[in-house]
């Protein structure tokens, strides 16, 4: 189960067959951001070398950031290592120290989900990914969406029309300090690759009715930061074979919604 090119799942927390609307959204139980599940410490080996062999195709922050992307870092320290101070003890035993100096790299190495920090600047109507530690995109390169509006890094999600545009942008400026949201999404692949940042025609099966041989499914949460009021969009990615699959959700296996 554990290499780094098969790092599988065996169950998911939710269902996601079950038909939901864009954007999807729900309310999320504070205590629930962040979990953990089976895979978390093969998922930060990864991410190690991904970050190690790839630097800023998965790391990114804009100068202005800082602030909120330290914010962000020290929340995600607390929640996972408690305690622990600036040298933290990652699952599988490797011993690091958390450099508060560089905070989107830090936190691409403490925890099994990926981060994008969203703010608002003054005058503008969207909010714009202003850094991000993205090691498992699906289909997509962080340099194309770097410090891109909402719809623009929407581009070429289908249904994501001017009207989930605006639906998606009213959660981003109304979601409250403590109250985070969650949703999820789903697509089949061929291959059960965490980094897929390339838009393959082959792999992603876009279109829903065919099943593929693995289901990889995002927990997407949406949280407020307290004191810079920063928007984050966290990413915890989920890969399982099929045959997993269908034995915790029935031969009926298409996604649907």
């Amino acid at each position: 189960m554990m290499t780094d090119s098969m790092i599988l799942q065996n169950t998911l927390p939710y269902n996601p067959f079950t038909p939901k609307p864009l954007p999807g959204i729900a309310p999320l139980a504070p205590e629930d951001w962040l979990r953990r599940d089976e895979c978390e410490a093969a998922q930060i080996a990864l991410r190690r070398r991904l970050i190690e062999e790839h630097g800023d195709q998965v790391i990114r922050m804009a100068p202005n950031a800082g602030e909120a992307a330290g914010e962000l870092l020290e929340a995600v320290k607390n929640r996972l290592y408690p305690g622990q101070g600036d040298t933290v003890t990652l699952p599988g035993g490797a011993i690091i120290d958390v450099d508060k100096s560089d905070p989107m790299r830090s936190l691409g190495t403490l925890a099994q989900q990926d981060f994008c920090i969203l703010q608002k600047p003054e005058g503008q109507d969207e909010h714009v990914l202003m850094a991000a530690a993205l090691c498992f995109p699906a289909s997509w390169r962080l340099s194309e969406k770097f410090m891109r509006p909402l719809t623009q890094i929407h581009v070429p999600v289908p249904a994501y029309d001017a009207a989930i545009a605006k639906r998606v942008q009213r959660l981003f400026d109304g979601v409250k300090v403590g109250r985070p949201m969650w949703r999820f999404n789903t697509l089949w692949y061929d291959r059960p690759d965490l980094h897929h940042p390339d838009r393959d025609p082959v792999a992603p099966h876009l279109d829903r009715n065919r099943v593929g041989n693995f289901l990889r499914s995002e927990l997407q949460s949406i949280l407020r930061l307290p004191r810079t009021g920063a928007v984050v969009f966290s990413i915890h990615t989920r890969v399982l074979a099929r045959a997993h699959v269908m034995a915790q959700f029935g031969p009926d296996v298409t996604v649907a919604g």
